[in-house]
């Protein structure tokens, strides 16, 4: 946009400029840029979902429709005191303030991803209240047309049109897709849309333009209108998206933004008539009055009121949808020069202020700052424990269970397991959270854990009353997965969630799978998390043969060895109170691995952690039902050697992450770390190095933050 502004006769008027653009490039330009437009708009229907309309709380239906029509009023009234000449219908006065009052769905949607709070609770009040919102304003502008219609040509002709209008919708909504629903039943489970299919979609999106021309439509409502049949994410919905949108947003669409730039003359805004100044004081007052509207309601229902600014702020949003509207109209003589320089202007205005604004109002990971300690610590042994873990793959399931399995659950010693399938959000614009527990209620059509679901179901008969299991599915952006794990550990009251580590591998030892995206998952999640964290790091062998144990054969199986590695420090006591949580069983035999340093230096700990480090480790040496080992070294080489020569005598081993903290234990280890996330020793045992069975734990400690 702003290219097109330095390349439009704002500053190159001349003949004599250093740059000269031809009509005919400027023709080309617009003639690729309004393609990318249309695709834009194609693209936007395909990412919505209707059915969501059906699901919105009362809070969203109310923000969506009142900061349409109220705006819309007080718009009509101030145009029509304004310029109290002709029809309002004639005149177009109707259209234009039903455009400034309305709402772009796909634009708050480009905020909201671009300020990275598309999961958050408001970011999805905001999503909600735009799709609303959004639907109003293509009802009214539609409805403008025919009115419109019908006073110029005739009530037969608007008639016809409303008739035509129905028709196309008719067969898009019971011919087309039914057509596309089918494609995508003969597509395999988890598998890829036939190419013949996705071209044969596409050919229907460019037919569109035509179809829509013959049912007398306006030409951009029938991509939008064709997006919205095709059914919402994978294989359809995903394919298109994932193969179309990199080249739409990367490309055609700046080329039209730049477009739209080149159109914009300063020189009209001097000499415009009294009917554009007119509809200009009309466009901001709807602004204001939107704002307005936008920040009463959320007060109204109790939101906190920096979070009802943002809010506000997000639904008077403009963007590309409403420049590239009035950049058509330009074009079409629908509106003139003098109302588009206006128009312009304010878009640019709103596009420039609204995003850092909102920036600076809202910062979601204030609700993270958890002043209550939630640390296994801090949970007594006879109070259930509260756990999250996040699935990302089948065999992350397998895993989780059978670490469980290992720690042999007992009724005295309960768990609450909260189970969270993060899958990618693809095809779709809006995220997902769906509460398997209460399936009939939110569940969509299709389900998207359903394996997960009745591994855990079975999980959970196979140990009841020693744990109960919640499975939660959260459908959204890869890198605001952990918005979804945080809001999840707030709302349950977590003390510790398990992350699977982003690195898998074969029986064998060499690497099966690597997903830098869960990498960064993890990352995020160590940073913002509100309670402990531990990351699990798959052995190459499972730690038990199946993935469900049978519980009457429990007083039978072998026993469990689990080794604990504690060098003092806060991360390595909540090590320490997990392994003492789960070893209570019989059947789990745990060893703790105190490394002491040799020389007289010692760990660098604050006194405090030094008294805390003592009465948890005397409790340990005094405790009978578990071994207690004390080994001196002088440096990191030392440490590797002696653990490398007793890791293949336990089955799970956990370690505190002590990250950035580095003592004469673990000198001349750092240098070598490769993953920073599971610490020194984490990232020594889970090297290529140390070949064993053994399944890797690493915890942190619910970090204090103040700010």
């Amino acid at each position: 946009m702003q290219a097109g502004i330095l390349l439009s006769p704002m500053l190159f008027s001349d003949r004599h400029s250093l740059v000269n653009i031809s009509e005919d490039s400027v023709s080309v330009l617009g003639t690729v840029g309004a393609l990318g437009f249309v695709f834009f708009l194609f693209l936007s229907g395909v990412k919505m979902d209707l059915s969501l309309t059906l699901k919105s709380g009362k809070k969203a239906i109310s923000i969506g429709l009142l900061t349409v029509v109220v705006p819309l009023i007080f718009c009509m009234t101030t145009i029509k005191n304004l310029h109290p000449e002709g029809n309002e219908f004639s005149n177009k006065s109707f259209f234009l303030a039903v455009t400034y009052s309305g709402t772009s769905f796909p634009v708050i949607h480009s905020l909201l991803s671009e300020l990275k709070i598309l999961n958050s609770e408001l970011g999805r009040l905001g999503l909600s209240a735009a799709l609303i919102g959004d639907i109003v304003t293509l009802v009214l502008t539609v409805f403008s047309l025919w009115v419109k219609t019908g006073i110029e040509k005739g009530i037969e002709e608007a008639l016809m049109d409303v008739g035509l209008a129905l028709l196309f919708i008719v067969i898009v909504v019971f011919v087309l897709r039914p057509v596309m629903k089918w494609m995508v039943k003969r597509t395999p489970e988890a598998g890829q849309i036939k190419d013949m299919c996705f071209f044969i979609v596409v050919l229907a999106f460019m037919m569109s333009p035509r179809f829509t021309k013959l049912f007398r439509v306006y030409f951009l409502f029938g991509p939008f209108i064709l997006g919205l049949a095709v059914p919402d994410g994978p294989p359809l919905g995903s394919a298109l998206v994932e193969k179309l949108d990199p080249i739409i947003s990367g490309l055609f669409l700046p080329i039209f933004a730049t477009t739209c730039g080149l159109r914009f003359d300063p020189s009209y805004f001097k000499d415009s008539t009294k009917f554009a100044y007119h509809q200009a004081i009309g466009a901001v007052v709807t602004l204001l009055i939107k704002f307005v509207v936008s920040l009463l309601v959320p007060l109204l229902c109790k939101m906190p009121t920096r979070d009802s600014f943002a809010l506000a702020f997000i639904m008077i949003s403009k963007g590309i949808v409403e420049m590239g509207s009035y950049s058509i109209m330009n074009d079409s003589r629908v509106i003139s020069e003098d109302i588009f320089t206006h128009m312009t202007i304010v878009i640019i205005l709103v596009a420039s202020i609204v995003p850092i604004l909102v920036k600076k109002l809202y910062d979601p990971s204030r609700k993270y700052l958890c002043f209550q300690k939630r640390t296994i610590m801090n949970s007594k042994l006879n109070q259930e424990l509260r756990l999250i873990s996040c699935v990302h793959v089948p065999s992350n399931v397998s895993s989780i269970i059978n670490l469980f399995n290992a720690s042999c659950l007992i009724r005295d010693s309960s768990i609450a397991l909260d189970v969270l399938h993060l899958v990618k959000l693809s095809g779709r614009a809006t995220p997902l959270f769906i509460a398997h527990h209460k399936q009939k209620k939110t569940q969509p059509n299709k389900s998207y854990s359903e394996n997960v679901v009745l591994a855990f179901e079975q999980f959970e008969r196979d140990n009841r009353e020693a744990v109960s299991v919640n499975v939660f599915t959260a459908v959204s952006p890869p890198n605001l997965m952990y918005e979804d794990i945080c809001n999840l550990a707030m709302d349950r009251l977590t003390s510790f969630i398990i992350l699977p580590f982003h690195r898998r591998w074969y029986i064998d030892g060499s690497i099966e799978s690597e997903d830098q995206t869960i990498r960064s998952l993890n990352f995020d999640i160590l940073e913002r998390a509100p309670c402990s964290i531990g990351i699990l790091v798959e052995g190459r062998r499972n730690l038990k043969g199946s993935n469900v144990r049978d519980p009457l054969a429990s007083n039978n199986s072998s026993s469990y060895n689990i080794a604990v590695i504690f060098m003092g420090g806060q991360d390595d006591r909540e090590a320490l109170a997990l392994a003492k949580r789960i070893s209570q069983d019989k059947n789990v035999s745990l060893t703790v691995i105190h490394f002491k340093a040799a020389n007289s230096l010692g760990p660098i700990l604050t006194e405090n952690d030094r008294m805390l480090d003592d009465a948890m480790l005397s409790d340990i040496k005094q405790s009978k039902c578990l071994t207690y080992i004390e080994k001196q070294v002088k440096d990191g080489p030392e440490t590797s050697n002696y653990l490398r020569s007793i890791v293949e005598d336990y089955q799970l081993i956990i370690v505190g992450r002590r990250y950035k903290r580095e003592n004469p234990q673990t000198s001349g280890l750092q240098e070598w770390c490769e993953f920073q996330e599971i610490g020194i020793i984490g990232d020594l045992l889970s090297s290529a190095d140390f070949i064993g069975k053994y399944t890797l734990l690493i915890v942190q400690q619910q970090q204090q933050r103040t700010t």
